[in-house]
């Protein structure tokens, strides 16, 4: 009997189920069929992906494009290369072990670096939960007219949705997920045809520039957008919600099922890649070849597309995807908050618990910021919350790296020379990076 089914047979089961309750749940069917074998895996890897285009990365995205044209497309492109390479390492961490990352590093770790890689994490998710607790109520603003402070306090019921999605299986709670990005990305397809963007200059972008270093104001948008792309709370989750397939665990079911997990994520975070960049190419093309190089903010973004684009739905469709961002975001967000305190510390709380607590602790800094500064500091906040994000990155990086290429972990599985090789210097990039903000905000660099 694996870990994972003794701790689902231990626990009676709740309205408000543990991770580790819903392990195994998902069949895999035997036939031999590509397709149906990839429907069966395909999920986790959309859940992880929405972490990868949230409110925080809309405004990074925005303030990029319009402060910068199409030059910060490579961040976002590196960015998202990154994310396919950590997010399969995390998927193989989960299949091979039977633990999610926060279980290996309390396994692992003495008990003073466990809580204090904790501590990291908990601070992640609380930056990301203040992304999309701003996100969310400008998109209320934006749509209905609701005040923003009103708007940040409503976000605290978003508790209810979560707990409806869970008491209805975990199949249907991916499918839900699905059906939000769906609506996204044809929201800025049609945007992206509205703006109609130089298919040259585009793709220029992807190239990157030292421009992108040697400039601090650009640096720092695009460490910006290195958190909001590679979110550290996303690889405990990717790690655990990959045991919810119910795969064959010898050594070839379980090698298979690395194969489509890696399939799963990585065509999710193409589609990652396609609405981030068009974020950014909608705010190069609309604003700043127009000259307005200071459209930093979502609402600023939202008043003007319908006048610069001509079509009166653009805005409106450009908030519904906001709002769309800011609900899956918070799904995702609770998921991972669940992970991080099981595993890290053994703790069991119920969903709506764990979600209230995390909520409010970031309801309340934006409740502060949107009564003294309005929209311009809650934007102000979305983007330094992204920077936080990125801060905690190696945390979360250097673990994950370390276990998949110990061979007593993973077994036959540990990472070969090259992906040691390219992981680790994704995980010194990331590191350096932090380094460098930390020396500019300090006036060193």
């Amino acid at each position: 009997m694996t870990k994972a089914t003794q701790t689902a047979d231990a626990v009676p089961p709740t309205r408000f189920p543990s991770l580790p309750e819903v392990f195994r749940t998902v069949a895999v069917p035997g036939s031999p069929k590509f397709w149906r074998k990839l429907a069966a895996f395909s999920g986790p890897g959309y859940l992880v992906a929405v972490g990868y285009m949230d409110p925080g990365n809309w405004a990074t995205d925005l303030a990029g494009g319009s402060a910068f044209g199409y030059s910060l497309l490579s961040v976002i492109l590196l960015s998202n290369i990154m994310a396919i390479v950590l997010q399969s390492l995390a998927a193989k961490l989960g299949i091979v072990t039977g633990h999610d990352l926060a279980q290996a590093c309390r396994a692992h770790y003495s008990r003073p670096v466990s809580v204090m890689l904790w501590i990291m994490c908990e601070l992640a998710i609380v930056a990301c939960d203040l992304a999309e607790v701003i996100g969310t109520a400008i998109a209320l603003q934006l749509l209905f007219g609701i005040p923003l402070v009103w708007g940040v306090c409503l976000t605290a019921l978003d508790v209810i949705l979560i707990l409806f999605l869970q008491q209805h299986g975990f199949r249907k709670l991916e499918a839900f997920i699905i059906a939000l990005l769906v609506i996204i990305a044809g929201c800025f397809a049609f945007e992206l045809f509205l703006s109609r963007p130089e298919v040259g200059a585009v793709l220029r972008g992807f190239i990157p520039t030292t421009d992108i270093v040697m400039n601090p104001a650009m640096l720092y948008i695009a460490i910006g957008i290195l958190g909001a792309t590679v979110m550290p709370h996303n690889l405990y989750l990717h790690s655990a919600i990959v045991q919810t397939r119910a795969f064959d665990r010898s050594v070839t079911g379980k090698r298979e099922a690395v194969r489509f997990a890696t399939l799963d994520s990585t065509i999710a975070l193409m589609l990652a890649l396609f609405i981030n960049a068009a974020i950014l190419v909608l705010a190069a093309s609309a604003f700043h070849v127009q000259g307005r190089t200071d459209v930093a903010e979502i609402q600023d973004a939202y008043q003007l597309l319908a006048p610069t684009l001509g079509v009166a739905a653009a805005s409106t469709l450009f908030a519904i995807a906001l709002l769309a961002s800011g609900q899956n975001s918070t799904i995702t967000a609770t998921l991972a908050g669940q992970v991080v305190m099981e595993g890290f510390l053994d703790i069991r709380l119920p969903g709506w618990l764990r979600r209230l607590i995390t909520r409010l602790l970031a309801i309340v800094p934006a409740v502060i910021v949107a009564v003294l500064y309005g929209a311009s500091g809650t934007a102000k906040l979305l983007v330094l919350s992204q920077v936080i994000l990125s801060m905690q990155l190696p945390f979360a990086v250097i673990p994950l790296v370390h276990f998949t290429s110990d061979r007593a972990k993973m077994g036959t599985f540990a990472n070969p020379r090259w992906l040691k090789i390219t992981a680790w210097t994704i995980a010194a990039v990331i590191v350096c990076i932090n380094l460098k903000l930390l020396a500019a905000v300090a006036g060193l660099g």
